[in-house]
């Protein structure tokens, strides 16, 4: 409740400083001119580069009812981001690639704010007006963890929309979600907009065990935007945002039994901070800006780690996170033959992180004393309490530096693009692992009876400090022909993509774990340096493609094919027996191959056709983990196609005096078939999810009657490995409801 009071006076106060003021001119679409901060590192126009990329539009973003990232799945050809687990979990896979855990490899702007972790990617984002998903790696002018590629938000500025905004949802579940805006000039050369957004899920699944609710969610967001242009060669545009989430358990399914059912509290709880401060300066001959960043991240996440109905342990983890960034760009205008972008960008960030597992009655019965009883049943154990905690301190700075130049050169129909990027990271990880719990060794007597022999104390105080540094030089080359209408070209693009390595602290659980078993002459301990620290994941992108323009504009679209070969993959799997972390290892060679297609057609005004598919063959080439050897199996998580139709039709209506127009649209979503381990003996098997929506139009004012998941279709978004057991989340059922927009 406290977070939730700093949140809302935050808010609050936020809002106070903005001046009401009426829109002087409005207008329903954007206007993207050299003043506004966006695109600071390529060109507007997409269609004109040598890569593949998805521009959303605001229209499309409301049509589809999209405000967060996970929105986006299956919109862009081999772009997959699942809705599963809790809103830390933001897992992002493209082409093949991705991880459930730590790096990212997708990279992350919302209004030139980079994110640096991914644990604060899954938050509501309202009045998008542009979202930009390029596919194939970025590293040159994105740097790390943008080996898939990069996605870009802008978010609606107070200069191109004046007024009052207001959007509220209402759906089956029961789920409402709301957001209240106002943009205003508060002179002719500044602007101010402020935002508040609330969403309620009270959740679709049960706990078979307690009959709660397993997946509801409250989350309170805010966002204010100042911007300032008092000349021509000078702006400057501020966006401050805060959220506060506090999400329940989650629908974890155990395959024994079909059933959601687990005893111990499970919660998700973050409140987060950010600021971005961007400056820039115009000339005729060049333009430099400055983004300066600073994020927080307070989150608890608290598990039941077996999500059985059974006291085995639960898991806690709390951090607080504090990151810097910045990033100084210079480019020269777009209309010159020698376009040139040079960067310097530098971040600081360390996470504090406390992460106890509490080991219950039933997991110190089954866990610890059996397995110690049955190798020694003449002297068997008992320990002094029937719960203690393994107690993990985590402290990891990391700190990075990299420079950037990128430059193209036309010459006739030929544009050649060149770039480098100098890359280096320290990443470093103090721990702190200790427990103080002990038990009794008891002595068979005859007739069986058994007595005290030896009490034996367990105390554990274990400290550590590991560090890794990480060099790279990332290339790009491309050349692009124009095959003489604008809009028509072929180009082929071969890039390198990196993703940083690191420290992955879920496995010290199981390293605890060892320990307290080596107290009782049980087993063999893990080395810290060995299953904790993983490298940095490298690839190498070679993509051919296509954009096109046919029938007078009215057809137009993107073919691709590319090839990706993939050095230390980054994983994350499960360790053999009764364990309860998460050993992210590199694997040793995978390579992925596939063809994208996206299409836009317009046969007449009122009709839209969208399709846009991906398919993707991503396998191992080398990998043997020592107890099995991985060769020729899929990648695990990645579908192997993704497919977005959507069509839309507009219905205008003169002859009704209360309603402009009404907007008909159709969609379908397909992913899979995905594989949910290495060794592909469990998998989902290919689903689609038809949605549809009508919306009714007049001046200011929309309804929107929408549905998702017609068919009710049954599937699953996430597998995981507990103790031997194997889990499986449920995806979202059928979903109805209605959208209320008002602008005025």
């Amino acid at each position: 409740m406290n977070r939730i009071a700093i949140v809302i006076a935050l808010i609050v106060a936020s809002a106070c400083t903005a001046q009401t003021a009426r829109a002087e001119e409005r207008s329903d679409t954007v206007m993207l001119n050299e003043l506004v901060i966006t695109a600071l590192k390529q060109q507007q126009n997409l269609d004109e580069l040598p890569l593949a990329s998805t521009l959303v539009t605001a229209a499309e973003t409301q049509r589809l009812n999209m405000v967060s990232i996970k929105s986006l799945s299956d919109l862009a050809p081999n772009v997959f981001l699942p809705d599963y687990g809790s809103r830390v979990t933001s897992s992002i896979y493209v082409r093949g690639l991705g991880a459930r855990m730590d790096q990212p490899v997708v990279g992350l702007n919302v209004d030139n704010l980079t994110y640096l972790n991914k644990d604060a990617y899954d938050f509501d984002i309202p009045d998008i007006v542009r979202v930009e998903m390029l596919r194939g790696p970025q590293a040159t002018l994105y740097g790390r963890n943008t080996m898939g590629g990069q996605i870009n938000i802008t978010t609606l500025s107070p200069f191109d929309w004046q007024g009052f905004r207001f959007a509220a949802t209402s759906g089956n579940g029961p789920a409402a979600r709301g957001h209240a805006a106002w943009y205003g000039k508060l002179n002719d050369d500044m602007g101010l907009s402020a935002t508040v957004g609330y969403t309620y899920q009270n959740g679709w699944y049960r706990n078979n065990y307690n009959g709660s609710k397993t997946d509801r969610q409250n989350l309170l967001s805010g966002r204010v935007k100042y911007e300032w242009r008092p000349s021509r060669s000078f702006s400057l545009m501020n966006v401050a945002a805060v959220t506060s989430l506090n999400q329940s358990g989650y629908p974890y399914e155990y395959t024994g039994t079909g059933r959601i059912e687990y005893n111990d509290t499970c919660f998700y709880r973050r409140v987060t901070l950010s600021d971005a401060l961007t400056l820039r300066w115009l000339t005729d001959r060049y333009s430099l800006t400055s983004v300066t960043s600073v994020q927080y991240i307070d989150d608890n996440l608290t598990l039941d780690q077996d999500f059985l109905p059974l006291s085995y342990f639960t898991l806690t983890q709390k951090k607080h996170e504090t990151a810097f960034a910045e990033d100084l760009i210079a480019r020269n205008p777009e209309d010159s033959k020698w376009r040139r972008t040079s960067g310097l960008f530098l971040f600081y960030k360390h996470n504090n992180m406390a992460a106890p597992v509490h080991f219950l009655d039933y997991g110190i019965s089954q866990l610890i004393e059996q397995h110690r009883n049955d190798a020694n049943p003449s002297y068997p154990i008992r320990w002094d309490t029937r719960d203690f905690p393994l107690n993990s301190d985590f402290f990891t700075p990391t700190f990075g530096v990299a420079l950037y130049h990128e430059s193209s050169v036309t010459v006739g129909k030929w544009l050649f693009t060149a770039g480098l990027r100098f890359d280096y990271e320290h990443v470093a990880l103090k721990y702190h692992s200790h427990c103080d719990t002990g038990y009794m060794i008891y002595h068979e007597q005859e007739g069986g009876v058994f007595e005290p022999f030896r009490h034996i104390s367990v105390n554990i105080d274990d400290h550590g400090r590991m560090s890794r540094q990480f060099f790279e030089v990332l290339p790009k080359i491309a050349v692009l022909y124009n095959l003489g209408d604008k809009g028509n070209n072929l180009y082929l693009n071969v890039s390198k993509g990196y993703k940083a390595g690191g420290f992955n602290t879920q496995m010290f659980s199981d390293i605890l774990q060892q320990r307290v078993m080596e107290f009782m002459g049980v087993g063999g301990g893990y080395d810290p340096a060995e299953v904790v620290s993983y490298k940095p994941e490298k690839s190498w992108n070679f993509e051919l493609g296509a954009h096109f323009a046919v029938l007078d504009g009215r057809l137009s679209g993107q073919a691709d094919i590319f090839y990706i070969d993939c050095r230390d993959q980054q994983l994350t799997m499960f360790p053999d027996g009764t364990t309860t972390g998460r050993i992210m290892t590199n694997a040793g060679k995978t390579r992925s191959f596939g063809a994208e297609l996206q299409l836009l057609y317009t046969p007449v005004e009122a009709l839209t056709v969208t399709l846009n598919y991906g398919y993707t063959n991503a396998r191992f080439r080398r990998f043997d983990n020592g107890l099995e050897d991985f060769r020729g199996k899929y990648l695990p998580y990645a579908p192997r196609n993704t497919l977005l139709g959507d069509v839309t039709y507009r219905i205008e209506t003169p002859r009704v005096p209360w309603l402009d127009y009404i907007l008909l649209d159709a969609n379908v979503r397909l992913s899979g078939k995905i594989f949910w381990n290495e060794s592909n003996t469990m998998h989902q098997n290919p689903y689609a999810l038809p949605g549809a929506s009508a919306t009714f139009a007049k001046d200011d004012i929309s309804l929107q009657l929408w549905g998702e998941n017609l068919t009710d279709t049954k599937y699953n978004t996430f597998y995981f490995v507990s103790i031997k057991n194997e889990f499986l989340q449920r995806g979202l059922p059928l979903r109805f409801g209605a959208t209320l927009r008002i602008n005025f």
